[in-house]
């Protein structure tokens, strides 16, 4: 693989300040490295914020996602219908739990996961649960999809992983399903190195969620379950409780990026700026265009201007390898198109205001390059 040349101005960019640095120098001078207080105290603030009753952080959020769906009991013989639009690790996990991933189209102006997919596949039976996705920060229509799973008796799972501070309505993305997670990648809307968290207002759920990620329990060496080590780190968890105070300023910063970006574009016909349907609070993890002729071209052209851009995803979850090997495919022709058209520029909060206008300018300036 040939390495990537870094962008003048990089698709992503952690923030980390002193505040953070000043967090985790005071952990490692304690000694207490992992799940200690400040964990327990992340774990409380976090769910705070969003306003649920329990969170538990674990190392990653594709641990989480594989800890909310055997803490709710999903195992092997359960389908769980998800997006094949998106970063593996969603339906990864469903496989690591010993269940089934059953794809289901997406809506080409959101790009999640559409609603009238999923429920054809629930009338054909043998689901478990709906793991939806919060593609690029846009909150997928859950109001439908918990319509959905009260109507059919399935579980309800959000994948958060993009979407921290999301809402529909002003509720928060993460408060919809049986239980969500989120990732804390160094490239999210916050971070904390590596690390996840798993959310739910169901008591019993949080009690097995947190002996799976540290099988040690209450009573030690009394092992209730054959469980993992996925703990989070006290040195995550102080980056966490620092970085989740200013992630709605953060986001904010992201938003105003975002307007300027589509209000730039807005005469631009050869692109499609990304949507934001009412009561919906896009937190633009990504900003997302849809390029439908001359993607490729287009990207090359940022790249030589010295902007960082990415294609999320250039591949469909069952079409790649791994999966074609495990018997899966089918046509997904609404993500198929996707695929050949995303294409993503940064929008991060690392960006100064002179970075924003030099995107732009590289944007606009393929419209004389046959767009």
């Amino acid at each position: 693989m040939t390495p990537r040349t870094a962008a003048a101005i990089p698709i992503a960019r952690p923030q980390i300040g002193e505040e953070e640095k000043r967090e985790v120098l005071d952990v490692l001078n304690s000694g207490a490295l992992v799940a200690g207080r400040r964990v327990a105290a992340f774990e409380a603030a976090f769910a705070a914020y969003l306003g649920v009753p329990y969170a538990a952080a674990t190392s990653s959020g594709t641990a989480a996602l594989q800890v909310a769906m055997l803490a709710l009991g999903i195992g092997p013989g359960d389908r769980v219908v998800t997006s094949p639009f998106s970063f593996a690790a969603t339906s990864h996990a469903v496989i690591h739990a010993g269940a089934e991933p059953v794809f289901a189209d997406v809506d080409p102006a959101t790009c999640n996961l559409d609603p009238n997919a999923v429920e054809a596949v629930l009338r054909r039976g043998r689901v478990r649960a709906i793991l939806a996705v919060h593609l690029y920060g846009l909150p997928a229509d859950m109001l439908a999809f918990r319509q959905l799973a009260d109507r059919y008796g399935v579980l309800l799972i959000e994948d958060a992983a993009q979407a921290h501070g999301a809402s529909i309505a002003g509720q928060r993305v993460g408060t919809f399903g049986d239980a969500a997670i989120f990732s804390f990648y160094p490239t999210k809307n916050m971070t904390t190195g590596e690390g996840g968290m798993v959310t739910t207002a169901n008591p019993d759920v949080t009690r097995r969620a947190r002996l799976l990620v540290d099988p040690r329990g209450d009573e030690e060496y009394a092992y209730e379950v054959v469980g993992f080590n996925y703990r989070m780190t006290e040195m995550a968890a102080a980056i966490g409780l620092v970085q989740l105070r200013h992630l709605d300023e953060r986001n904010e910063q992201r938003r105003e990026y975002a307007a300027r970006y589509s209000n730039a574009f807005a005469d631009l016909s050869w692109l499609r700026t990304p949507t934001e349907p009412p009561g919906y609070r896009h937190v633009f993890h990504q900003y997302t265009m849809r390029v439908p002729r001359h993607r490729d071209a287009f990207s090359r052209h940022l790249t030589a201007a010295g902007v960082g851009n990415r294609i999320y995803y250039p591949r469909l979850i069952p079409q790649t390898p791994a999966y074609r090997r495990r018997g899966f495919g089918g046509a997904f022709p609404d993500a198929e198109q996707l695929t050949r058209e995303v294409l993503s520029v940064p929008v991060h909060p690392g960006l100064s205001p002179g970075d924003v206008g030099a995107v732009i300018d590289a944007v606009r300036a393929f419209q004389g390059a046959g767009a």
